[in-house]
C-alpha cells in the first residue's frame, strides 16, 4: 500500500534542508572563518559583538543570545516593533522594516561604538532598515557582517532609494543561499511554495561562526565565555561569574 504523499513531504523537507546545510558548509567555509575571526578579536581585544535581525530573520539572531552553549558577550541589538510578531498587527513589523532613519536612531541610541562586531542578518537584505543599520555601523567603524541570501540581490530589486542591498555594505558576507520565496517545496494543490528552511540554515550558519569563534580564543590562550545550562547543576552560578567578569560587554543584563 502506498503511503500517503503528506508523509513523503516531510521527507522531502528535511532532504532539502540537509542539502542547503551541506551547500553552505562546503561553499561559506571561508566566509564562516572570517566571521568568527571578526568575533574572536573583538572579543579579545576589548569590544563586544551585537547581532540585529527584523521579522523572521531576528530568530537566528536571538537564537546566539544569552543562550546555553553559546559566548556570553553577543547582544541583540533590538529595534522596537521589528524584532519578531512582536506588535500588532503583525504587518506593523513588515512595514517598519521599509523606514528610512529607524536604523540610524536604534544605532545612536545603543551602546554600539567603533570596534564592536554587529551581525545583520536579513534573508533578502532588499529592505531598507537593514541597508541602513549596515550603512551606519559601517560608518561608526563597526565589523559589518552580513547573513543574507544572495540570490536575491539578484533576483530582486531593491527597496532602498541607492538601489543596493545588504551585501553592499558589509565587510563579510554569509549566503544562506535559501531560494528566492523561502519555500523549499511544492505541491500541486497547494498555491504557493511552502516549507520554508531558512531559519534553519541561517541559525546553523550563526552557531557555526560562534563555536568557530570559541575555538579560536581557546587556540590564542584565552579562555572563551561560555554560557552554560541554568538546567545544569551549577550553571547559573557559573553564569552569574561570567555576568560580573564581562559585566561592560553584556548589555542583556542591564
Amino acid at each position: 500500500m502506498t503511503e500517503p504523499s503528506s508523509e513523503h513531504l516531510s521527507d522531502r523537507y528535511f532532504d532539502a534542508a540537509v542539502a542547503l546545510l551541506q551547500r553552505v558548509r562546503n561553499e561559506e567555509r571561508a566566509g564562516i572563518g572570517a566571521a568568527a575571526t571578526a568575533v574572536a578579536d573583538a572579543i579579545a581585544g576589548g569590544n563586544r559583538v551585537f547581532v540585529f535581525g527584523a521579522g523572521h530573520s531576528s530568530l537566528p539572531a536571538q537564537d546566539v543570545v544569552y543562550r546555553a552553549g553559546g559566548l556570553a558577550l553577543i547582544n541583540l541589538l533590538a529595534v522596537p516593533g521589528v524584532v519578531g510578531v512582536d506588535v500588532m498587527p503583525a504587518t506593523l513589523g513588515s512595514a517598519l522594516e521599509r523606514v528610512e532613519g529607524l536604523a540610524g536612531a536604534a544605532l545612536d541610541t545603543s551602546p554600539a561604538r567603533s570596534g564592536d562586531v554587529l551581525f545583520v542578518i536579513s534573508l533578502s537584505g532588499r529592505n531598507t532598515l537593514p541597508i541602513e543599520m549596515a550603512q551606519n555601523a559601517r560608518a561608526l567603524g563597526m565589523t559589518v557582517i552580513a547573513v543574507t541570501s544572495v540570490a536575491y540581490a539578484k533576483e530582486t530589486r531593491s527597496r532602498h532609494a541607492s538601489g543596493t542591498f545588504l551585501k553592499d555594505h558589509c565587510h563579510i558576507v554569509l549566503d544562506s543561499k535559501i531560494a528566492v520565496g523561502d519555500g523549499e517545496l511544492v505541491n500541486d494543490a497547494i498555491p504557493a511554495p511552502f516549507a520554508p528552511a531558512s531559519t534553519v540554515v541561517t541559525s546553523a550558519l550563526m552557531q557555526a561562526v560562534m563555536a568557530t569563534a570559541a575555538a579560536d580564543l581557546a587556540d590564542r590562550g584565552i579562555t572563551p565565555p561560555m554560557i552554560r545550562s541554568g538546567n545544569v547543576d551549577g550553571g547559573h552560578e557559573w553564569n552569574g561569574r561570567i555576568f560580573e567578569e564581562y559585566r561592560d560587554r553584556i548589555f542583556f543584563r542591564h
